[in-house]
C-alpha cells in the first residue's frame, strides 16, 4: 500500500456519534489547556529581545499555566489578610486543579453546543491531526525547557552551607526530596536528558508515540514523587502526564494487540497531504524554528544561567572575606549581653556567610514556613529564596547589599512569609510602617549605593540582557520585609565583629568565630554559579 492510498484509506468512513461527540469536547478542553490565555504572555513575549534574549525570556514561551475563568471551581474566599496568606501557602486538590476543571465545564457546554450546530459532520480526522500536532508540540516545548534545567543542574542546587548545618528534622519533606536530588548532580543531568529526548521524539509523528511513553514514565514518576513528598510542582507534571496520554491514546489498543496478544497489527493515522507547500514548508518551518530556539538558543542561555546566573540561587557574589560557618561568642541586644542558651529566644546559635550575597543565622523561634519550592524565574537577587524555603528550625536568611568601603551591610529578609504571622494583618502593617518611619531614611543612602554599585553589573557580562536592564530600571519597591543595617571588622575572616541595628530597630553586637567543619558529602565538581 502505497503512502498515498494509505492517506485516502484512512479518510474514508465516518465517526459514530459518541465518538463526535467526545472529540469536540476534548479538542475545545485541550486547546484551552495549550493555548495561552494571559494577556501578559503575549505582552512579554513582544518584549523579547531575541539579539541579547535572557534564558528565562525562552523558558517564559514554554512555562505558562493554565488559566482559564473560574465557572464552577474555585478557591475559597479570600477577602481577609489571613485568607489570602492561606491562600498562599496552602495547597489543596481543588484550588490546584481548578484550572482543568473549569476548562472542562466549557469544553462541555460547548462541545454539546457544536454537535448541535455541526449534526452532519461524518468526521474530524483533519482536525484531529491538528491538534494532535499542537498537543505534541506544546509537551514537546515544555518538556524540552524543563529538561534543560536538568541538564545544566539548577532546578534542585546542590546545597549551601546553611543548609549542610540545618537538623534534618527541620527540612520539609519536599526539601528532603530535592536535596537528596540536588547532592547527586549527574543523576539530575541524566533525568534532564531523558525529558529532552521524550521532547525531540514528539516533533515527530513518526516517533510521537515514543516520545509519549517516555514522557509519562519520566513525568508520571515526577508525579507521584510530588504528591508522596508534598511537593508543589505536581499540577505541571501531571500536565505533561495528560497530554503524553493524548498523544498515546490512538496507539493504546494497537500497542496491546502486538504486545500483549502478539497479533498482527497495522497502525493507522491520519496524514494530510505533505505535497501542499502549506503543509511541506509550514512543518519545516515550525520544526527548524523550534529547534533553533528551544534546543539551540535556550541551551546556550541555559547554560550561562548554569555558569553564571543560576535561577534559584543568587548570582551577586558575596564578601570573600565573610565567607564561612561561624559559631556565635559573643551577643548582645541593646548593649546587654545574653549567655548561650539553646532555647533563647533572641541569641543567635549558629551564622553562615554564604559564597553569595546571604547572611543566615539561627534564633530558638519559630517562622511561618516558605513551602514553595523557590523556582519561579526572578531576575533579583533577594526574589531567589530556594535557600530559605522548607526550612524550619528557626533559619533565617538575610539578603545583603555590601558597602566594603565603609564596611557596611544592608540586610533584608528573603522569607516573605517570616513577617505575616500575627494574626491582625492591620496591626502588623502599622508596626512595619512604624519600623520603617525610623529606617527608610536612612535604608540606604545615595553616598552607600555608590560604593554598593550597580546590581545589575555585578554579575559576569555574559548574563547581560535586554530583560535585566528593564527589571532594573525600576526601583525595587518598598517591601515590608525586616532590614538590618550591620557594620562588619575582621582582619582575616576566621573571627567577625556585626553591630548596627537588627530587624526589630534594637542595637546588636554579635562576634563570630570561624568553624572549619568537615561534612560528609564530598565537594561536588558540578555546581553552579560563578563566586
Amino acid at each position: 500500500m502505497t503512502a498515498k492510498e494509505f492517506t485516502s484509506h484512512n479518510m474514508i468512513g465516518s465517526w459514530p456519534l459518541y465518538k463526535k461527540v467526545g472529540f469536540r469536547i476534548a479538542f475545545l478542553f485541550f486547546l484551552l489547556l495549550c493555548i495561552p490565555l494571559q494577556l501578559s504572555w503575549y505582552k512579554e513575549l513582544i518584549k523579547i529581545d531575541w539579539l541579547h534574549p535572557d534564558y528565562r525570556d525562552i523558558y517564559d514561551i514554554a512555562r505558562f499555566e493554565t488559566a482559564v475563568p473560574n465557572i464552577m471551581f474555585q478557591s475559597m474566599s479570600t477577602t481577609e489578610e489571613n485568607d489570602k496568606i492561606a491562600a498562599e501557602i496552602s495547597s489543596n486538590w481543588i484550588t490546584d486543579y481548578s484550572p482543568w476543571g473549569n476548562a472542562l465545564v466549557i469544553a462541555v457546554v460547548a462541545g454539546l453546543l457544536w454537535t448541535v450546530l455541526d449534526r452532519r459532520r461524518s468526521s474530524y480526522k483533519a482536525l484531529y491531526y491538528g491538534l494532535s500536532v499542537v498537543v505534541r508540540f506544546r509537551a514537546a516545548l515544555g518538556i524540552i525547557c524543563f529538561g534543560f534545567t536538568k541538564v545544566f543542574p539548577t532546578q534542585m542546587p546542590y546545597p549551601s552551607y546553611a543548609m549542610l548545618n540545618t537538623d534534618f528534622g527541620d527540612f520539609t519533606l519536599q526539601k528532603l526530596y530535592w536535596l537528596s536530588i540536588g547532592i547527586v548532580p549527574w543523576y539530575q543531568v541524566f533525568g534532564g536528558l531523558v525529558e529532552i529526548t521524550a521532547g525531540l521524539l514528539l516533533c515527530f509523528k513518526k516517533t510521537a508515540t515514543f516520545g509519549a511513553i517516555l514522557l509519562i514514565a519520566a513525568l508520571g514518576d515526577i508525579t507521584f514523587v510530588n504528591f508522596a513528598y508534598n511537593g508543589s510542582v505536581h499540577v505541571y507534571a501531571s500536565y505533561f502526564v495528560l497530554l503524553g496520554l493524548f498523544v498515546l491514546m490512538p496507539d493504546l489498543l494497537r500497542l496491546y494487540k502486538l504486545l500483549i496478544l502478539e497479533q498482527h497489527t497495522i497502525p493507522q493515522s491520519f496524514y494530510p497531504n505533505y505535497a501542499e507547500p502549506l503543509y511541506k514548508y509550514g512543518r519545516l518551518g515550525l520544526k527548524s524554528l523550534s529547534f533553533l530556539i528551544f534546543i539551540v538558543l535556550l541551551g546556550y542561555t541555559q547554560y550561562l544561567n548554569f555558569r553564571y546566573d543560576p535561577y534559584k540561587l543568587p548570582a551577586t557574589a558575596g564578601v570573600k572575606g565573610l565567607r564561612g560557618t561561624y559559631t556565635v561568642k559573643e551577643f548582645r541586644i541593646n548593649n546587654q549581653l545574653i549567655p548561650y542558651h539553646p532555647l533563647d529566644s533572641l541569641r543567635w546559635n549558629q551564622a553562615t556567610f554564604e559564597q553569595w550575597n546571604t547572611l543566615t543565622f539561627r534564633v530558638h523561634k519559630p517562622v511561618l514556613i516558605d513551602p514553595t519550592n523557590g523556582g519561579g524565574a526572578p531576575i533579583r537577587d533577594i526574589q531567589r529564596r530556594f535557600e530559605i524555603t522548607g526550612i524550619a528550625g528557626g533559619q533565617h536568611a538575610f539578603h545583603y547589599y555590601a558597602d566594603t568601603i565603609d564596611h557596611v551591610l544592608y540586610l533584608e529578609d528573603k522569607n516573605i512569609f517570616a513577617g505575616r504571622m500575627k494574626a491582625d494583618a492591620k496591626a502588623e502593617e502599622q508596626a512595619s510602617q512604624q519600623h520603617n518611619s525610623t529606617t527608610a531614611k536612612s535604608w540606604i543612602s545615595d553616598a552607600a549605593w555608590k560604593h554598593i554599585g550597580d546590581e545589575n553589573k555585578m554579575v559576569d557580562g555574559h548574563v547581560w540582557s535586554t530583560r535585566r536592564d528593564r527589571v532594573f530600571s525600576h526601583p525595587k519597591g518598598s517591601t515590608n520585609v525586616s532590614k538590618m543595617i550591620l557594620n562588619y571588622h575582621t582582619k582575616d575572616g576566621s573571627e567577625i565583629i556585626l553591630n548596627g541595628i537588627n530587624e526589630t530597630n534594637d542595637s546588636i553586637y554579635v562576634v563570630l568565630e570561624r568553624v572549619n567543619k568537615k561534612y560528609v558529602l564530598e565537594e561536588s565538581s558540578l555546581k553552579a554559579g560563578k563566586y
